[in-house]
């Protein structure tokens, strides 16, 4: 699975890509230390894939390397932000 990025001046989304399918997890900036998870949206076709963990887990090491912290508004994040306390560390 491929996972790349698109950056705004405000936000972004990170976006996976499998079987021709692409899936996404967008973002807002709230500042330069701080990011806004709001949706997460998994086509049908690739659900129970781990496609979703995959893009939460990639958004987690992006501000692990980038030095910021993320608040967990979209539901799936926020879930998944609970189940791994290993996360903790980026989740404001």
């Amino acid at each position: 699975m491929q996972i790349t990025e698109e950056n705004g001046p405000t936000g972004g989304r990170y976006i996976a890509r499998l079987e021709g399918t692409e899936a996404e997890m967008t973002f807002s900036r709230a500042s330069p230390t701080l990011i806004i998870i709001d949706h997460t949206g998994v086509p049908d076709a690739l659900r129970g894939k781990g496609v979703g963990q995959a893009l939460a887990l990639h958004a987690v090491e992006a501000a692990r390397a980038g030095g910021w912290k993320i608040i967990p508004l979209c539901p799936f994040f926020k879930a998944q932000a609970q189940r791994n306390p290993d996360w903790r560390d980026v989740i404001s």
